[in-house]
């Protein structure tokens, strides 16, 4: 019961206070894993695997390590301690703080003010995309970091604890430094990509199914069914899927990277995506959270029940 308390309470403490914009640890982290790469990187994929194990390991391991002697010494400080490892591993409110003005300026005939309130959501090139290509950006980067950035941290925490949160979050920043197909990175970020892929493996198709729980439920799961298969990331494509046809609009289709127009596959159906798709993309993701920490309250709850009775 303990364990789903923490939950609500972190999330409560990311709604009242959002992301730490000083000193948040996963800067400090970025900076470690930078000095680490820049020592030991090499085309190779143990290479790679090494520097991860360097960058993480021993982080996951001190945070086990405190939560559990602290659980020992003085319990209450454990649970402040879990508490606040999961508040810095979540990032909800931030959702919401990166969507509202690409909203707001869609809203308002600003194009310009939406292309550049997108680019601090998404890697593609924005100066090119139109008022539809804008929204849809917006739209898929909030139903893919909802996975990435909200309910993969909450499975791992409420699976493993505070550990389990970090080694999430720690695995899910490395992905975001190394894992791409580049030169440099192509064989050294291969674990990066392969162990985020691994960990966000279950908790993609929960939040896939929380979205299609919440929205239009048919349509999502045969949009889920179909489409997920086309796309590139095993991960992203249920949760994008599943999000555009719970959402009922169309998503995906050519993006910009890089000074180039790839092609991807579509999402959903419906309209085309628009300002107020985002804002429901916000919502979604909301409410999935209030699903997930109703659900394991109740788990908890039961459970408790069921080893007194």
């Amino acid at each position: 019961m303990n364990t789903a308390l923490i939950a609500v309470a972190a999330v409560l403490l990311d709604a009242l206070l959002g992301e730490a914009r000083r000193a948040h640890p996963l800067i400090a982290f970025g900076r470690v894993a930078r000095a680490i790469e820049s020592r030991v990187h090499a085309d190779r994929r143990a290479a790679g695997m090494f520097a991860w194990s360097l960058a993480v390991l021993p982080a996951v391991a001190s945070t086990w390590a405190v939560v559990y002697l602290c659980g020992i010494a003085a319990p209450w400080l454990a649970t402040v301690l879990a508490t606040g490892v999961l508040y810095f591993t979540l990032g909800l409110r931030s959702l919401g703080e990166h969507a509202r003005p690409v909203a707001h300026a869609l809203g308002t005939g600003n194009l310009d003010g939406a292309r550049a309130a997108v680019a601090r959501m998404v890697s593609r090139d924005t100066e090119a995309l139109d008022a539809r290509q804008v929204a849809a950006a917006a739209t898929e980067s909030v139903l893919e970091n909802g996975n990435d950035a909200v309910f993969g941290a909450l499975f791992w925490f409420l699976l493993l604890g505070a550990p389990g949160a970090m080694l999430y979050r720690l695995a899910n920043t490395l992905d975001a430094m190394w894992g791409y197909r580049t030169s440099r990175y192509g064989n050294f970020g291969w674990a990066a990509a392969r162990i985020d892929d691994l960990l966000n493996f279950v908790p993609a198709r929960l939040t896939a199914l929380s979205y299609a729980a919440l929205g239009h439920t048919r349509m999502a799961l045969r949009c889920w069914r179909a489409q997920a298969p086309l796309w590139d990331s095993p991960n992203a494509g249920p949760v994008m899927a599943a999000g555009a046809g719970a959402l009922g609009v169309r998503l995906g289709g050519p993006a910009p990277y890089h000074g180039a127009w790839e092609m991807r596959p579509a999402l959903g159906v419906g309209a085309a995506a628009g300002q107020h798709a985002i804002v429901r993309a916000v919502r979604l993701v909301r409410r999935g959270v209030a699903l997930w920490l109703l659900v394991a309250c109740g788990i908890a709850f039961l459970a408790r029940e069921w080893a007194h009775a």
